[in-house]
């Protein structure tokens, strides 16, 4: 049988695709295709959350707190101070107990540092100055600036000034739980005057007691450390009776304040300090090996 030429298939003259058979090319088709093209997996990836604040225990203070029954004697004279009055053999101060607080000197070295001057300077420290406020449930506050004869904090004039305070990751910390240590700057009562001084350095401090947290603290002060040894003794000192006036002397004082009568935040200024004479007796540094070790808790 004789074949024709015409009914044989007639080989390609080069391979090449039938565009007659190929998906049409749309513009929505050209842009998936170029988002395809230029999504790659790095963009795809999430950012990386920030890391957590660095609560490394850099150094350790003590504060020894104690009860002064003598402060208020009547046969006290203009001279006499905590350290006159309230120690000695014949001071009969009731010792509270010792506080071990662990400081964060990695992420506020500045705040350690100069709270860490205020526990170890032999002449300006918080040794023989009160604990001036008493808020039971929540926290109690130590070291007013003012006069030594009060029981009042007088910082050296070395000083540093602490530029943390305008520093938003100094307030990443919260106040979350019993023992933490905090800067204050909402909270803080030094009286205008004080706070008006070109060498105004804050020093108060506050120390929470529990049993919850203080969450209007939050983003307010600055939280650098917490205590490692005695909750028992913070315990202790929040339980201690405070001032508090009645509400028809709250009421009063509201109305001064509406008519600008200065007396009427000198009033305040008495308001939830304690009933008894609580006072640092003691502080100073803990020379340790190896700060950041986890001490044996109460």
């Amino acid at each position: 049988m004789i074949l024709s030429l015409s009914s044989l298939p007639s080989a390609p003259l080069h391979h090449r695709p039938n565009l007659s058979s190929a998906i049409p090319l749309t513009r929505r088709s050209f842009l998936f295709s170029t988002v395809t093209a230029t999504t790659t997996p790095a963009a795809l990836s999430l950012p990386l959350p920030p890391p957590p604040p660095d609560t490394t225990i850099t150094d350790r203070v003590f504060m020894d707190f104690s009860i002064c029954p003598n402060y208020f004697r009547p046969d006290r004279t203009l001279s006499d101070d905590l350290s006159t009055l309230c120690s000695g053999d014949e001071a009969d101060s009731a010792p509270i107990g010792r506080l071990v607080l662990g400081l964060y000197g990695r992420l506020v070295p500045l705040t350690v540092s100069n709270f860490k001057s205020m526990c170890t300077n032999p002449n300006s420290s918080y040794k023989y100055t009160l604990v001036n406020k008493i808020f039971p449930g929540q926290y109690f506050l130590a070291g007013r600036q003012g006069r030594r004869d009060k029981g009042e904090v007088r910082p050296p004039l070395t000083l540093e000034r602490n530029t943390e305070t305008v520093d938003p990751r100094a307030f990443e910390l919260k106040h979350s739980r019993a023992g933490i240590i905090s800067l204050c700057l909402s909270e803080n009562d030094d009286d205008e005057k004080i706070k008006m001084d070109p060498d105004y350095r804050n020093v108060e401090f506050l120390i929470t007691t529990g049993p919850g947290p203080c969450p209007q603290l939050d983003n307010k002060n600055i939280v650098f450390g917490t205590v490692l040894e005695g909750l028992d003794v913070v315990t202790a000192i929040a339980s201690i009776p405070t001032y508090k006036p009645s509400e028809r002397i709250r009421q009063f004082n509201d109305l001064a304040e509406f008519l600008g009568d200065d007396r009427a935040q000198n009033a305040r200024a008495m308001w939830s300090r304690p009933l008894k004479t609580v006072y640092i007796s003691d502080c100073g540094e803990l020379k340790v090996s190896n700060p950041t070790l986890s001490p044996s808790l109460p």
